[in-house]
């Protein structure tokens, strides 16, 4: 049975196999610079899932009573320098208080041998929060209401589908911390809540949000299965009017990027055309090498500039895009050992930076 989403409760944890808490954002600092974000929380029965590379390693023990698996994936982007930091995790590990207040509270800490920070998603008044993490510690307010995929909130069938929500606005405010340099932003940030009992091992997936100055925000995404390929957009007015649609024309460009670690090769440039609402939009990435690697799994995450046009009005704006399941070709374990020695590497010199 589909249930309603119904706000603040829904932005608490679900017994479902997985289920994520996304945000991304694009801030500026006080003289004009600028710099992107991306954090997301996972939740996961990993047994289900069947992470390899988790049940292979010494906590696999933990999985077998049943618990569920937690790990972070952040990055923060110096758009000038065209330098990201990333920080990527097998396993997070929440505190006892965790998902036990009325409103959202998550306080984890990633293992570290230089002791571990900790990291909180809470959430504040009216679908608010507070991000933490090493890299960045912001507060998010959003200004308007939710935006309900697909109509309601449920996306795809009542056997295989998602719970599905987004807050398309978030004024944000708070600080980068970068090489240990405390960095005053501000900007617009996006968040989704996802829970779902689903697998999502094999699939591919294009994933776009967009920003538009006029105040319309548009989430897009093509999906594709071993049993076709699945198209969702929705879109948000100014006025908070919703909009939803699947039918639409993803064409990738010519600019690609392609993975020295994976070899997978991403597109950076699309066009995507949205005819029952009249909407046009060509968007190009920012950065290029915007990759995520977790074990196994790699994807492509980063800010995109782009240019809509709606009812033939000419729009700018800014987004973020998401590439999953591109082909690639590695020995994860190998790349893990590389990933780990440049992350050691890179918090000694913060360390004595210090100093």
């Amino acid at each position: 049975m589909i249930e309603p989403i119904v706000l603040p409760k829904d932005n608490g944890p679900h017994e479902n196999t997985i289920e994520w808490w996304y945000f991304n954002g694009h801030l500026q600092d006080t003289t004009g610079r600028e710099y992107s974000f991306m954090d997301c929380f996972f939740k996961v029965d990993c047994l289900k899932v069947n992470i390899e590379h988790l049940l292979n390693n010494p906590l696999k023990n933990l999985y077998q009573k049943g618990e569920y698996v937690y790990f972070a994936h952040s990055v923060v982007s110096d758009i000038l320098k065209k330098k990201n930091y990333k920080d990527i995790q097998n396993i997070s590990f929440v505190s006892h208080d965790s998902f036990l207040k009325n409103k959202l509270f998550i306080s984890y800490t990633n293992p570290s041998i230089f002791g571990g920070l900790a990291n909180i998603i809470e959430e504040q008044e009216s679908n608010g929060f507070h991000l933490q993490t090493e890299n960045l510690d912001l507060t998010l307010e959003s200004k308007k209401d939710p935006l309900l995929e697909g109509g309601h909130g449920y996306v795809g069938t009542p056997e295989s589908g998602s719970y599905y929500y987004s807050l398309t606005d978030l004024q944000v405010k708070g600080f980068l911390n970068i090489n240990n340099q405390k960095i005053e932003v501000h900007g617009q940030a996006w968040m989704d809540h996802q829970w779902a009992n689903a697998v999502y091992k094999k699939d591919k997936w294009t994933w776009f949000s967009f920003q538009l100055e006029n105040g319309t925000e548009i989430m897009c995404v093509e999906y594709e299965t071993k049993n076709g390929t699945d198209i969702l957009i929705n879109t948000l007015t100014k006025d908070g009017v919703q909009g939803q649609y699947k039918k639409a024309v993803f064409t990738k460009g010519t600019s690609f990027w392609k993975s020295r670690k994976t070899k997978a090769k991403y597109p950076m440039v699309w066009k995507i055309k949205i005819p029952e609402a009249s909407i046009s939009i060509k968007t190009r990435a920012i950065l290029r090498d915007q990759e995520m690697i977790f074990g196994p799994i790699n994807y492509w995450e980063g800010p995109m500039e782009v240019q809509a046009k709606i009812n033939g009005v000419k729009i700018k704006g800014k987004g973020f895009m998401e590439l999953v399941g591109y082909p690639s070709d590695y020995n994860y374990l190998l790349l893990a050992g590389e990933e780990l020695e440049e992350s050691i590497f890179r918090k000694i010199k913060n360390f004595f930076r210090l100093k």
